[in-house]
This record gives C-alpha cells, sequence and structure tokens, in this order.
C-alpha cells in the first residue's frame, strides 16, 4: 500500500569500546566535531548498516535486492535494467552513456521495482549505461553524539608472521604491527525523515517502511566486529503526521526526545548514566508518537 503519510523520527544509538565510523583521511580515527569535540556518525554509515540487514534478511532477491554492495559492478545492473524492460538492443554500439532515449524512465522504474535501496534512498544511475537519477524518500542526518567523546589510541601487536624472513628478524620487541582507535563510551543521535510524494515515485511502500523500522532497530545485532565493539539501537522515536505535507515542525518534534546524563555523571561508560526524556504530552494536531525501541 502507498504511503499517505509524512515521518519524522528519532534514532538513538551508542558504542562501547569500538569505533563507530573511522575517517579515512585521519587514519581510521573516530569522526568528532573539532570544535565541540562531538562524535560524529555520517549518514552513508548508516545507510551501509540498513542495506546489509535487508540484504541477510531478504536474501539478496526481488523486490528487495541491494544496489550498492562491496564490488557490485553497477553499470551490469544497468544492464539487466534494459534486459529486464525487454530492450537490451539499447545496450549495443560504444555510446552507452548517451544511450536510452524514451526507454530511460523505463529503466529507472524498474530499478525501483528491483532495488530495495534505490526506491528507499535514491542512487545516480547514469554512470555509463544510463538507467536516470532517483531521488529518494528516506534521508538521514549525520548522527552526533550527545556529549564529547574521547578517541583513545592503542597498540596491536601478532605473533604470527607472514614469511621466514620475517620470522628471523622479528624479536619481543618488533612485533607491533599497527594501532587501533576506539571510542569508550558515545550515545548519538541521528534525525530522519520520509517524504510520501517521494515514496509514490520511486515505490517505496507501506511494507518497505515496516522493512525500515525493523532494519534499524536491529541492524547493529548483524554488524558485530572487534573494531566496532558494541554498538547497540537504544532508541527510535517516529513522528507520523496525518496528512503528507505534515502537521509540524520537524525541528519541534526532534526537540521532544531529550538525552541527557543523569545528576552527579560527568564521564559516561554506559547507557544507564543517561535519561532519555520523551515529551509526548501536548503533541501538535495531528501528530502521532510511536516508541519503537525505547
Amino acid at each position: 500500500m502507498a504511503l499517505t503519510n509524512r515521518y519524522d523520527f528519532v534514532l538513538l544509538f551508542d558504542v562501547k569500546d569500538g569505533n563507530p565510523n573511522g575517517d579515512p583521511d585521519a587514519g581510521n580515527l573516530p569522526r568528532v566535531d573539532a570544535e565541540s569535540g562531538r562524535g560524529l556518525v555520517t549518514d552513508v554509515c548508516l545507510k551501509r548498516k540498513v542495506r546489509n540487514f535487508v540484504g541477510l534478511v531478504k536474501g539478496e532477491q526481488p523486490p528487495f535486492e541491494i544496489y550498492v554492495k562491496e564490488k557490485a559492478v553497477l553499470n551490469n545492473q544497468h544492464k539487466r535494467a534494459y534486459v529486464g524492460i525487454g530492450k537490451p538492443e539499447l545496450l549495443e554500439g560504444d555510446d552507452k552513456k548517451r544511450k536510452g532515449g524514451d526507454a530511460v524512465d523505463e529503466a529507472r522504474q524498474w530499478m525501483c521495482r528491483n532495488f530495495y535501496d534505490v526506491r528507499a534512498f535514491g542512487a545516480v544511475m547514469s554512470t555509463g549505461i544510463n538507467c536516470g537519477q532517483v531521488r529518494g524518500p528516506i534521508q538521514l542526518t549525520f548522527a552526533r553524539s550527545v556529549d564529547p567523546i574521547v578517541a583513545l589510541e592503542h597498540s596491536i601487536t601478532r605473533m604470527a608472521v607472514a614469511t621466514e624472513a620475517e620470522a628471523e628478524k622479528q624479536s619481543g620487541d618488533n612485533r607491533t604491527m599497527g594501532r587501533k582507535f576506539t571510542v569508550p563510551y558515545g550515545l548519538y543521535a541521528a534525525h530522519g525523515f520520509v517524504s510520501s510524494f517521494l515514496a509514490k515515485q520511486t515505490g517505496f511502500d507501506e511494507n518497505d517502511l515496516e522493512l525500515l523500522w525493523q532494519s534499524l532497530s536491529q541492524m547493529f545485532e548483524h554488524d558485530r566486529s572487534a573494531a566496532r565493539g558494541e554498538m547497540t539501537t537504544r532508541g527510535l522515536y517516529v513522528f507520523k503526521h496525518d496528512s503528507e505535507l505534515g502537521n509540524a515542525l520537524a525541528h519541534n518534534l526532534f526537540s521532544r526526545i531529550q538525552p541527557k546524563l543523569k545528576d552527579g555523571v560527568s564521564v559516561p561508560r554506559d547507557f544507564s548514566d543517561y535519561t532519555v526524556t520523551v515529551g509526548e504530552a501536548g503533541l501538535p494536531q495531528g501528530v502521532t508518537l510511536q516508541r519503537i525501541v525505547g
């Protein structure tokens, strides 16, 4: 069933003794706002976890295939679109980027029907073989930590070696292999938006929306690694509007979710060090709050 409502949501998650989103331009240090000291996690990182969860749950089968994934050859997916709409002849010739003509819209619709992340987040699919561009109905902000974080640096070593030459040279003093960065603890908040107008254009429906809520609730449970430590969704608060245009401003709704340190706690090391105040009373007319997590 097509979406007929606007949604705004707040996602709370935390990390303990892990790196939630390393910055490759800074030696993989946890991302941080240099002025405030608050940690950052990019929207791209969060979308990656949603994609991974959907691919895991749905087995990479249409209409829940994932377009942007590791080692995916995007133009091969574009070729499938033209074959799928019965116009493979448009792929012939050297100037493939300009091919498609009136069939580009059909190819774009085929991609939306088959790939969950295309109809959810949108995609630029005009590289090489042209399947057009899609603006997705689901938009996420960067996540920002509630309080400043501290990035710790750890030296890591290994006992084994790769070659016999290394074995001859190695001693107890030169086994250091590199460094690992962690955040002792951080509670992060991200904001999200769902547009029913854009959802109609991509075919994103109520079933897809339920899958999104499930993904945001459980995505860290299936994304474990030593580098990321312990990451957990602590809150998912969804504001549903009765109309497609919306019944209140998003920032006013977001301000109703207030995570704060408990009195007497200056150095948080666990979610229990916080209280989350949810302003459910006096919601604007036409807006309801659903607490999916939290």
